[in-house]
């Protein structure tokens, strides 16, 4: 995949992927997310947090995906990838079937392709500072732009205890992984929109990356 950091090149040989979920450090939070998404039908989870495993090749930087039928959503989510010993920080959607989540979270999570943008970060340049790190996330409905979710790092557990329960320095070491870390609540419960906008901002030095992409439905064959 070609990414870009400080304005250079990078090539990354994305060869296995992880959705963390359930990853909220507050229980409060995490209840009220089980709930959100209880509303709609999906059984809550086994344990917390979990990580899914997907597909590499649904990690995808364009600004336009394809999804059967008109249930799928994003959520923003922060991004690590690591390949050849090098980590970097970036910004993804979780884009999700949430007709298909209640019946499989996991398959749920596979049949969707995975926005991420560009741009990365290098992990050093913010590792100091992680939990600082702020995302929000936009949905259009038809009416313009509306708040749709908003959070800092903080609010997730610390990303160095992902990483170890997803074991993914080992798999990182096969060629490249990428890890999705979890999420916040959604203003107004979760939804589809067709189009989707989300931001990663670094308040310590004010740069962001930001990413927006449209969902075109295909029609559902019965």
């Amino acid at each position: 995949m070609n990414f870009t950091c400080n304005g250079a090149p990078l090539n990354i040989a994305v060869r296995h992927m992880v959705v963390a979920g359930w990853t909220g450090r507050d229980a409060a939070a995490i209840q009220h997310h089980i709930e959100e998404l209880a509303a709609i039908g999906v059984t809550p989870p086994s344990a917390t947090p979990l990580y899914y495993r997907v597909a590499a090749g649904l990690l995808s930087p364009s600004d336009r995906i394809e999804a059967v039928g008109p249930d799928s959503s994003g959520e923003v989510e922060p991004l690590i990838i690591q390949s050849d010993g090098q980590r970097w920080l970036g910004l993804g959607s979780d884009h999700t079937d949430r007709k298909l989540e209640a019946h499989s979270v996991a398959l749920s999570k596979q049949v969707c392709a995975k926005p991420c943008a560009a741009e990365l970060w290098a992990w050093d340049s913010v590792a100091d500072r992680l939990e600082t790190i702020e995302l929000e996330s936009w949905i259009d409905e038809g009416a313009g732009w509306q708040p749709y979710q908003s959070g800092t790092l903080a609010a997730i557990r610390p990303l160095a205890d992902l990483i170890e329960g997803a074991a993914f320095d080992a798999l990182a070491q096969d060629g490249g992984a990428a890890m999705m870390c979890g999420t916040f609540g959604a203003k107004g419960g979760v939804r589809p929109a067709a189009r989707f906008r989300m931001q990663m901002r670094d308040p310590s030095t004010g740069r962001s990356i930001t990413h927006e992409y449209i969902t075109i439905t295909l029609a559902e064959i019965a």
